[in-house]
């Protein structure tokens, strides 16, 4: 039998000692360089996802200008501006005898940068008065503060963020931090074993943990890069690219990126990472604007964000930041009486509302429809860009809180059920949506009927018809008298239509401002007929309505289905004196670096001469007066304002639309099952109008004359022009150069207007 010698280990491992060692060399080497690649494509690359940003329409504030000290402190208090005795400080302003001084913070526009700036607003008859820069003690014409967030577009990672620089960390923070977490990081090389020891010794010492071992640089590559496993290999790895990461950046960058990464706590399904988020999350404000106690609050949370949540802790946090503010004492950072003056102070943060998700959906639905169209490419949307929107936050929930609250009222007290609204409200000159509410639960972020329930729309199709004939100046006017008999009609079916009024009685013929004002359906129809259905639907398309429309008598009255949005763009129409501007929620786009991505830029289009929407927005303004809304005069006397109620067939749809000088609302009320509500225009929709400017501080329409338009006087029973004082006359604007140059003496007898023949009767006798 063969001899078999046993192998000494120890000959062995000197036998291949230096090849061994020169393996491992190389596989150390390489396993270097494979995490250096790792460390170096996110670090020096794009770290993080960060959501879009979308922000509301900024407060701009102009000399002459209508609005209250009232409107103001609710834009500043949404801001999370401090209302203090003697503003000194950016994020602060007082007020007292309608003066107003604000230390503005600093924002970069999608039109330029702006420099925070102390500025003094006097208010004086609900106008401003006087605008002064502070700081050059010096008259400015208008300011603007900058605008409120709404929310930000999380992407599928889960993870939010709002990324700041170290120029703009108070130095409070940044002391406190590197005390609590990292006594040593300006000495150490991404790890400090001796900090582990002294950590190890402090938390026997104070018989519980009070320190961490890892160096901020070890909990910054545990967050960007590794798991949360706790084992050998794992922190095996995480001590190397520590000391990586400390070769490669500079210790500025190593903890600016600290400062973004490290997790703060939980909205929600988001993580709350970086300290310039939780600044926003847990005290509504810039994180350069926080005092020492919000600064140790956030810094006392990095121990545990969940053990420490000051909403459902508010113990433990405030023991946890005790503890921040001695070791701060201790290392002279702060001194005795600061120290001691701060211990007995509560923890106060705010309650996170500002960063909800979810919050006014039906906006929201609308500014990503258009987001999908301008940025297609998604990668772009979570690349931090900020997007400025029309929203006038203010006016959204106060959209919401009508919307909520009368339809809880019209079902308790008309017994019905399953009432459903929505509401567009909108800038007339801009096209710029200030607010959307398409859900009576407004939050919920379903079927947005402001934008896709299409229902028919009933007489607020009725300015179509009366301004095609206001274009024919020679043939109509407002004192052009219309019949108001029974006429029968062929419909779409083929059989007889007969159109009746809403209180089923006639009157003969009524003045053509008094049809539209009393929404009176036959003269409507007749009027209509004689105008031409093909003529009603251009005009229906020059007001912005890009439906198909059916051409049959009935669309006379209404039979045409649009959304709430579509007949706000109606409505902007006519409201701006014929110019028409798309409505929209985006005003611009700029990246992550303040460069313009896109900014709206469609410019108005006239659709209609001043003169002939000025006649219509008069008649307008007469419904509020004295027609089917004339409760709007009710509640507002001594503001002007102007508008269009809408009833369909079995009373299945509410409408209203309604301006004053510069907004334009529309409101619906309806079943989403169709139904009949036993709800007309004005005991319905318009109900949600006045609610709406009942919170508000409505400005009394104002319009100036047109070029060529006055006032005439007209004999009430023919529509002719008369000399003016008499008997029957009544005075209306009307386009001048059409009328007869001698109007006629008063009592002089014309040919009746029931011998005109309409269009319809010349055609079928």
């Amino acid at each position: 039998m063969p001899v078999i010698q046993k192998l000494n280990p120890f000959i062995w491992f000197r036998k291949y000692f230096w090849k061994l060692l020169f393996v491992s060399t190389v596989i150390f080497i390489a396993y270097m360089v494979y995490l250096d690649a790792v460390i170096a494509h996110q670090f020096s690359g794009n770290k993080w996802q960060v959501p879009a940003q979308i922000y509301a329409r900024p407060l701009t504030l102009s000399l002459k200008e209508e609005i209250t000290s009232k409107e103001i402190i609710e834009e500043l208090e949404l801001l999370g501006y401090r209302r203090v005795s003697k503003a000194a400080a950016t994020g602060e302003y007082q007020y007292a005898n309608n003066r107003f001084v604000v230390y503005r913070r600093a924002f970069h526009f999608a039109d330029g940068f702006q420099a925070q700036t102390a500025l003094s607003v006097v208010i004086k008859s609900g106008r401003v008065a006087q605008i002064t820069n502070l700081n050059s003690n010096t008259s400015v014409k208008s300011f603007r503060l900058e605008p409120w967030l709404i929310t930000r577009l999380v992407s599928a990672g889960r993870e939010d963020r709002m990324l700041v620089s170290l120029g703009q960390v108070p130095p409070a923070l940044l002391e406190a931090l590197i005390i609590v977490e990292d006594n040593d990081f300006y000495q150490h090389h991404g790890i400090a074993p001796l900090s582990i020891l002294r950590a190890l010794f402090a938390n026997i010492a104070a018989g519980r943990a009070v320190q961490g071992g890892s160096t901020l640089t070890q909990q910054l590559v545990k967050n960007m890069y590794l798991t949360n496993e706790k084992s050998i290999s794992r922190k095996a790895k995480e001590a190397l690219m520590s000391i990586l990461i400390d070769a490669r950046y500079s210790k500025d960058q190593i903890l600016e990126a600290y400062l973004n990464e490290v997790f703060l706590g939980q909205n929600g399904e988001n993580g709350v990472h970086g300290f310039g988020l939780a600044s926003y999350f847990y005290f509504d404000r810039p994180l350069d604007e926080l005092n020492l106690l919000e600064i140790t609050t956030l810094v006392g949370m990095i121990k545990g964000p969940s053990y420490y949540n000051p909403r459902r802790y508010p113990d433990r946090l405030t023991e946890r930041r005790n503890l921040v503010l001695r070791l701060m004492f201790e290392d002279g950072k702060i001194d005795k009486p600061t120290f001691e003056s701060l211990l007995d102070r509560p923890v106060l943060v705010a309650s996170g509302a500002s960063l909800r998700k979810n919050k006014h959906p039906a906006f929201m639905d609308k500014v990503q429809r258009e987001l999908r169209n301008v940025l297609a490419n998604p990668d772009i949307r979570d690349s931090g860009v900020k997007v400025f929107t029309s929203l006038d936050s203010n006016a959204q929930r106060k959209a919401e809180k009508v919307v909520t609250e009368r339809l809880l009222k019209l079902e308790g007290a008309r017994k019905i059920n399953k009432l459903q609204a929505a509401m567009v409200i909108s800038d007339i000159d801009s096209g710029e949506i200030r607010a959307i509410v398409g859900d009576r639960n407004t939050n919920y972020s379903g079927f947005n009927r402001a934008l896709d329930a299409k229902r028919s729309i009933g007489s607020l199709v009725k300015p179509a018809i009366y301004i095609s004939a206001l274009e024919r100046p020679q043939e109509y006017n407002l004192a052009t008298p219309l019949l108001d008999k029974p006429i029968e009609l062929p419909d779409d079916a083929g059989s007889l239509w007969k159109p009746q009024n809403a209180d089923k009685k006639f009157r003969g013929q009524v003045p053509l401002y008094t049809a539209l004002t009393q929404s009176l359906n036959v003269p409507t129809v007749t009027l209509g007929m004689e105008i031409g259905i093909d003529n009603i639907a251009t005009t229906l398309g020059r007001l912005g309505i890009d439906e198909p429309i059916s051409r049959y008598p009935a669309l006379t009255l209404g039979a045409l289905d649009l959304s709430p949005l579509q007949v706000n763009q109606m409505y902007q129409t006519i409201a701006n004196n014929g110019l028409q501007i798309k409505l929209h929620a985006v005003n611009g786009i700029l990246s992550v670096d303040n460069e313009v991505i896109w900014s709206f830029a469609e410019a108005p289009t006239r659709q209609f001469d001043e003169k002939v929407t000025y006649l219509m927005n008069y008649a307008l303004h007469k419904v509020t007066l004295e027609g089917t809304a004339k409760r709007i005069k009710q509640h507002f006397p001594s503001v002007n304002m102007a508008g269009k109620t809408g009833t369909t067939d079995d009373y299945r749809d509410s409408w209203f639309a309604g301006f004053d000088k510069n907004i334009l609302a529309t409101s619906w009320i309806g079943k989403d099952d169709n139904q009949s509500t036993g709800l007309t225009g004005a005991s319905g929709a318009l109900n949600l109008f006045i609610d709406y400017q009942k919170l508000q501080e409505p400005k009394s329409l104002v319009r100036r004359f047109p070029k060529g338009l006055g006032i005439a006087h007209f004999d009430s029973e023919t529509g002719h022009a008369t000399q003016p004082g008499c008997q029957s006359s009544m005075s209306l604007p009307a386009i001048l150069e059409t009328l007869p140059k001698r109007p006629e003496k008063c009592g002089t007898k014309n040919p009746k207007v029931e011998e005109r023949k309409s269009f319809w009767e010349k055609l079928f006798g």
